[in-house]
């Protein structure tokens, strides 16, 4: 399977984000890619919580799904939709990785489980203040591909990620808005890690560059095959837009498994806790 990851440099103005990626998925359907994921807050990014209410609650619903939706469609493509904010009954925030199907219907949600509160060397982080965590892992299938959903934080909680494996994952996506302290320190590391610990695949879209109020995200988005080696990253050279593409094989998956099969050789009963 084909796939394609973006890259992209999120900023405040929805339209313009949003022909940013229209452009990209029509270059990866050219290139015939049947997957498309796309980073963490890829049609806005802003630190203001009204204006990010003012987004979850309007033009989430009024432009960005209807768009993905259409995009699907238009590439007969499926689509993973990195995040955006959406806003629950009590107008709290979601931090929301929605799933369209090739016939554009929205077909599974993810709410992003682990927040990000951190006090790093570039700024202090508090995703806990402004977004409410969720409390359901999300699996999609694509074929014959069971894709396990995650978002950014999600990734340094291997317990997610061992848990799609158990229930038959063997792609894991990570759409993500990474600090450069914590991207530089440790993105590849974790993703190769959760690749070569489940023996799956994993696909990573980023941010990258600056966003406003002065955010810094690290980029370097890539894939990563089941033996942790990344097969398709990111060049960081362009804030205009970036798109990678990947080959994805059952056959590399088998041998891989059958190779070193750690996933049959795991003791739960040892651990009824994990």
């Amino acid at each position: 399977m084909r796939v394609a990851c973006l890259q992209l440099n999120s900023q405040d103005n929805v339209d313009s984000n949003l022909t940013t990626i229209a452009r990209l998925l029509a270059e990866a359907a050219g290139q015939k890619a049947s997957l498309a994921v796309l980073p963490e807050m890829f049609a806005f990014m802003h630190p203001d919580r009204e204006r990010k209410l003012q987004f979850a609650t309007q033009e989430a619903h009024q432009k960005v799904l209807p768009f993905l939706a259409a995009q699907a469609r238009r590439h007969q493509m499926t689509i993973i939709g990195g995040t955006l904010l959406l806003a629950n009954e009590e107008q709290l925030l979601r931090n929301c990785c929605p799933v369209f199907s090739r016939a554009g219907n929205l077909v599974a949600t993810y709410d992003k489980i682990h927040l990000f509160d951190s006090d790093l060397a570039d700024r202090s982080y508090r995703e806990s203040e402004q977004v409410i965590p969720g409390n359901t892992p999300q699996i999609v299938t694509l074929n014959d591909w069971c894709i396990g959903l995650s978002i950014c934080y999600d990734l340094r909680f291997p317990e997610l990620s061992r848990y799609y494996a158990t229930k038959g994952a063997n792609i894991l996506t990570v759409p993500s808005a990474f600090a450069v302290p914590t991207g530089t320190a440790h993105w590849d590391i974790l993703l190769r890690a959760r690749a070569i610990e489940n023996q799956a695949f994993v696909i990573a879209p980023a941010q990258f560059g600056t966003h406003p109020g002065g955010r810094e995200t690290y980029g370097h988005s890539m894939v990563i095959d089941p033996w942790g080696i990344i097969v398709a990253q990111a060049l960081n050279d362009t804030t205009e837009g970036e798109l990678i593409i990947a080959d994805l094989s059952q056959q590399r998956l088998g041998i891989i498994r059958l190779q070193l099969p750690v996933l049959q050789h795991r003791r739960d009963e040892l651990f009824p806790s994990t």
